[in-house]
């Protein structure tokens, strides 16, 4: 069955293709995940996606797939070293558990989007829903619109940009994780505070907002910094209802 994924693939000159409308899901990331690294099939598009589920997973390779279209539930999961661009919407765990690599939605995300991503950058054009960055592990995620409630929920490490709003409780039970936001935030969660924006921070805050395009787009000083007030991190009685 890959075979016939990939005779159809080789059939465009710009970009190898993939239409889903032809063959399934399967093929489609069987194909990808057959590429070595000396193929010369660096670009892929994928047609009619028609918010189908597990699309581009487990990619391993520097390639770059372009769905066209929205995307079903966990686009992108387990990246490595791929560019994935999806020309629509994505459902529930967007770039989960990425490790690096580079993921663009250049609609609006669904919740628990880059949930426990290690590494490389998720953007995401429009809005985010709840738990936007749960248990993020060391990635970057910039979203230029707002983002839902509990975003940011035991993140780890990494750096959650919001160029809108964060809903309520954001950062809940936060470790070491960045967050910036320049929009109004409802509400922080258990062991979440603002914090002072320092010369590094807003060095970092540059160098997100370059490697995801939008340098020179948005003003530095329009951002707020929160983190963590490290009061979870051991056991104390009178703490016990935030645990």
């Amino acid at each position: 069955m890959a075979a016939r994924a990939l005779s159809v693939a080789q059939a465009c000159d710009a970009a190898a293709v993939v239409d889903l409308a032809r063959q399934s899901v399967r093929e489609l990331n069987a194909v990808l995940h057959a590429l070595g690294p000396e193929d010369n099939r660096t670009q892929w598009r994928v047609l009619n996606p028609a918010a189908r589920h597990a699309l581009a997973v487990g990619l391993a390779q520097p390639v770059t797939v372009e769905i066209a279209g929205h995307a079903g539930y966990y686009c992108a999961g387990m990246n490595q070293h791929a560019r994935v661009i999806v020309g629509g919407n994505a459902s529930t765990g967007v770039a989960e558990n990425m490790m690096s690599g580079f993921v663009h939605v250049r609609g609006d995300a669904s919740q628990s989007a880059g949930a426990s991503a290690h590494g490389g950058m998720l953007l995401i054009d429009g809005n985010a829903a709840a738990r936007c960055g749960i248990s993020l592990k060391g990635a970057d995620i910039v979203v230029k619109g707002s983002v839902g409630h509990l975003s940011a929920f035991m993140a780890q490490a990494g750096t959650l940009v919001v160029l809108g709003d964060a809903g309520e409780s954001l950062g809940d039970s936060i470790y070491e994780a960045h967050l910036y936001v320049r929009g109004r935030v409802a509400g922080l969660g258990a062991d979440c505070v603002p914090k002072e924006m320092h010369e590094p921070h807003r060095a970092e805050l540059h160098a997100k907002l370059a490697a995801a395009g939008l340098a020179g787009e948005v003003d530095i000083g329009d951002f707020r910094r929160y983190g963590s007030a490290r009061r979870l991190y051991t056991f104390h009685v009178d703490n016990a209802a935030a645990y």
